[in-house]
């Protein structure tokens, strides 16, 4: 391997930076040795490299050095999992974006059987800054329950309550969750609650609900940190030089304490009154250069 010089950089940023995968990945990707420098194997995450001079391969593949960044928002139909790929067949979120010419992975997750704002790019960099805890970028959701829970148990929720750490059945333990914002969006027999979240745990909202003795109906995220939930189910957008910018902001050091910043209840409750519309399958969509 070539000695480190000016331009060498972690091996995850750059592997990041070609759009392979997020940062946090590529860690995994260095710690099972699945990376080469030079026809060196490497595992371990400090080693550096210069990407203009190295020979790195992943899984045996010579890297091509950065690809152009590419920022999409996708309204996330129910029926798709938040995955590149499924083991067990499922349908996936690179469908709406495959016709694209641009590779992306989606950012964090939504399950199965939830919908709504997805955030899709090969910014490695962004992606695993805006997943980081610490990070507590907010995600707005648009919450359809089974039951009207009791004033006593929103209070439980908004305060933090304990539930299942992992998976079903996996015995991982529990934890507590932060503090949520909860508002009622829609009195009736099943209402619906804008509920927003600074985590990103396993189905936590229907966990959460499910510890106060409600199952949860529907789920759809309407904002992700400055974004909002703008195009039709099944269709996507890139995003703009500036909403690009507010998302880096975001997850900039924040100089001191400030007001938290949620979807506006207006557009929240457009997006709740709007008709469902059946999603389609895409035309190519049209990405704009992004500088």
């Amino acid at each position: 391997m070539s000695e480190p010089v000016g331009n060498s950089v972690r091996l995850q940023k750059i592997i990041a930076q070609a759009g392979i995968v997020s940062r946090r990945k590529a860690e995994e990707l260095i710690l099972d040795g699945r990376v080469q420098v030079n026809g060196q194997v490497v595992t371990e995450l400090g080693t550096k490299a210069d990407p203009e001079r190295d020979h790195i391969r992943v899984d045996g593949k010579l890297l091509q050095g950065a690809q152009q960044h590419r920022y999409l928002m996708l309204n996330k139909p129910k029926g798709y999992v938040t995955t590149a790929s499924d083991p067990e067949g499922r349908p996936t979120v690179m469908k709406f974006v495959e016709r694209g010419g641009v590779r992306v992975f989606p950012v964090g997750r939504l399950d199965y059987q939830s919908e709504g704002l997805l955030l899709m790019t090969n910014d490695g960099e962004l992606a695993n800054a805006l997943t980081r805890a610490a990070a507590k970028v907010e995600k707005v959701y648009l919450v359809k329950v089974s039951g009207k829970p009791s004033a006593a148990g929103l209070d439980q929720l908004r305060s933090g309550i304990m539930i299942e750490r992992g998976k079903p059945g996996t015995r991982e333990g529990r934890v507590m969750t932060a503090p949520a914002t909860i508002k009622l969006m829609r009195d009736a027999e099943n209402p619906w609650y804008e509920m927003t979240l600074v985590e990103g745990r396993n189905r936590e909202i229907r966990k959460m609900f499910e510890e106060i003795g409600h199952h949860v109906e529907k789920i759809r995220r309407v904002g992700y940190g400055p974004l909002v939930l703008d195009v039709p189910p099944g269709e996507v957008r890139e995003l703009s030089l500036d909403e690009v910018e507010a998302l880096r902001k975001a997850v900039r050091p924040k100089k001191a304490a400030s007001g938290k910043v949620t979807a506006p209840a207006p557009a929240a409750k457009k997006l709740l009154n709007a008709a469902p519309r059946r999603p389609r399958r895409l035309a190519r969509p049209v990405l704009r250069k992004t500088k």
